[in-house]
């Protein structure tokens, strides 16, 4: 059932109003715009009734913060015969239209059915984008900043093509991500994508992970195996950590590259190949060629064609459309129904260095969803790690040195008072930010009173 806010400041007509819709449609009313706005902030509404003109308050005020908390929700005014043409610059601000008093329940009925119909429309437009987006994505890889389109840019030249990629970048940048997209979208799709992870692996064991072994090759070894390269046989082998190799595997490994062949342990038997390797490591391997630390032969062997993936805090631009799409994956995985984060909470993420990257991100994320006790992530439900790094970096940009020369009676007063309003008045989640309890929240509430 849609939904429809009523703010106008004669109680009269918001229970008139309800009463000729409430029929059809789930419909809340205020007198007072600002709770008015509170409500469209903090739950979802699909049109609102708003009178242009509410006491003393402006309603062209009012539509602007409607618009900037609630951007989707649709927004009729309500007008007097003799204030149309400001009613008209409700329309340019971004109204939907406007209906004049007294009010015609047919008319108000077919406007809201037309009104309704118009964001059906938009929200068909948005999902034939996000569609398109999908489609452009390169495989749910998301960002729209520059060094992302760099990223993407890159991903569409050598997606068809069999040259070696490196993917080189920070842990948690989405490397193997990207190897997925270029695997993905190209011309061996249809083909295996096998995932070695070089430094999960202890190193006995990851040479008869890669390349194989026959029967009685080394005890326990009961019968024969694929290795990984003989799977990705025609498609793509991603070789995630190629830093942290051994360098006596890494000479087999050039041989592979060199002959595109593979013997498995115990075989003489040669096997053919025809595979698109992509490797990815977090660490610099010129550093480590110069340190005798890796091999320049491979270097040069795996580094025809180098793809760098940036760091998230080079693209803080990003992560507005990374926290929608985390809480809508985990929305879907745990059930949930997180709408979105509080300005405070979000502004905080935007400020946080992520020195695990977007996997930080995602964690940071399902964490405080887990948390949250409302449907909005509230600055309380962020990581302890998160919101202390952001306090100590206010305290950097002088906020704290304001406070010089002043009593600490002072001091604490504006802590306090500032926290609940970051709260909007919830006592308990102030005292919890504090580490006080709620009964010396309330005394010291109190005692603000009565200076």
């Amino acid at each position: 059932m849609k939904r429809i806010l009523i703010i106008d400041d004669e109680a009269a007509i918001c229970s008139s109003l309800a009463f000729a819709l409430e029929d059809k449609y789930e419909v809340m009313t205020t007198t007072d715009p600002s709770v008015g706005v509170t409500w469209l902030e903090h739950d979802h509404y699909d049109l609102c009734l708003l009178d242009l003109k509410i006491g003393q308050i402006d309603g062209i005020d009012v539509l602007r913060q409607i618009k900037e908390v609630s951007p989707k929700t649709i927004v009729l005014m309500i007008t007097a015969y003799g204030t149309i043409a400001t009613s008209v610059r409700a329309v340019r601000e971004g109204a939907y239209s406007y209906l004049t008093k007294p009010i015609n329940i047919e008319e108000l009925h077919s406007v809201i059915e037309q009104a309704f119909r118009y964001q059906h429309l938009n929200e068909q437009v948005d999902f034939l984008s996000q569609e398109l987006e999908k489609k452009y994505s390169y495989e749910g890889i998301i960002g729209k900043s520059k060094a992302m389109k760099a990223v993407f840019h890159l991903i569409g030249k050598v997606r068809e093509v069999d040259s070696n990629v490196l993917l080189t970048g920070e842990s948690g940048t989405g490397k193997e991500l990207v190897a997925k997209a270029l695997h993905f979208s190209g011309k061996r799709k249809k083909a295996h994508f096998e995932v070695v992870n070089c430094a999960a692996i202890p190193d006995q064991l990851l040479e008869s992970e890669l390349f194989g072994y026959e029967k009685g090759a080394f005890t326990g070894a009961i019968s024969s195996k694929k290795g990984k390269f003989e799977q990705a046989n025609g498609g793509t082998i991603f070789l995630d950590e190629i830093g942290d190799m051994p360098l006596a595997l890494q000479v087999k490994l050039l041989r592979v590259l060199q002959e595109k062949v593979v013997t498995r342990l115990g075989s003489n038997r040669e096997i053919q190949l025809n595979v698109r390797v992509i490797a990815a490591t977090n660490k610099n391997l010129d550093e480590a060629v110069r340190k005798g630390e890796f091999r320049e032969d491979l270097y040069f062997r795996l580094n025809v064609i180098k793809v760098p993936l940036p760091a998230l805090r080079e693209r803080k631009e990003d992560i507005p459309y990374l926290i929608k799409h985390f809480i809508g994956q985990f929305n879907e995985e745990m059930g949930l129904n997180v709408k979105g984060l509080t300005k405070q909470a979000q502004r905080i993420l935007l400020d946080y260095e992520y020195p695990g990257n977007i996997r930080e991100l995602s964690n940071i994320i399902e964490s405080s969803m887990v948390l949250a006790d409302d449907e909005y992530i509230e600055a309380t439900d962020l990581p302890n790690q998160v919101r202390k790094i952001n306090h100590a970096s206010n305290g950097e940009n002088g906020l704290y040195k304001s406070f010089i020369g002043l009593p600490l009676k002072e001091i604490e007063k504006h802590f306090i008072l500032a926290t609940l309003e970051a709260n909007k008045g919830h006592r308990k989640k102030t005292a919890h930010m504090l580490g006080i309890s709620e009964r010396s929240l309330r005394d010291k509430l109190k005692q603000y009173e009565h200076r």
